[in-house]
């Protein structure tokens, strides 16, 4: 990757971390549309595996600063998710549209699993329903944004790496 392209993909992801912490509390959604998630995708896809779980663990204990009482699930979370997709982009993140929109809906879905499951805060049938009802639908809004941005930022960064 070109260094304007590196700077840009860099002023991006801090743009959606920023978003995350400004928008998503100002729209306050149940099924809210997760920042973090898009922009460790968007790396993972441009980068080796070592580096996006890099970023997910950066990303996960920036996010667990904010929840002391489940602190590690979002770094454990973020880190399996970066790996996961850097290293299956190049099966699923094609330049097909709708292969991107399920590539980012299954990432989240990944995520909110493996963070609801590490931080043990749910039990039951509480956490049957936020991982099959809820899950899905902040999955499916989170999709829906980082198409928005992928279809945005693709004249600057084109296309992800195979």
């Amino acid at each position: 990757m070109s260094f304007t392209r590196t700077i840009s993909l860099a002023v991006i992801f801090l743009l959606l971390v920023f978003l995350h912490y400004t928008l998503r509390p100002v729209l306050a959604w149940r099924a809210s549309i997760d920042f973090l998630v898009i922009a460790l995708l968007l790396v993972a896809v441009r980068t080796r595996p070592g580096a996006a779980a890099l970023a997910g663990f950066a990303l996960g204990l920036l996010s667990d600063s904010l929840t002391p009482e489940a602190f590690g699930a979002g770094a454990l979370a973020m880190t399996i998710v970066g790996f996961g997709a850097s290293w299956l982009k190049a099966a699923f993140f094609a330049d097909n549209i709708a292969l991107n929109g399920v590539f980012i809906f299954a990432g989240k879905w990944a995520f909110d699993t493996i963070f609801l499951l590490a931080e043990h805060r749910l039990q039951g049938t509480d956490l049957l329903v936020q991982l099959l009802l809820w899950s899905p639908l902040a999955a499916a809004a989170t999709a829906a944004a980082g198409l928005v941005v992928l279809l945005t930022v693709r004249p600057v960064l084109g296309a992800p790496r195979a």
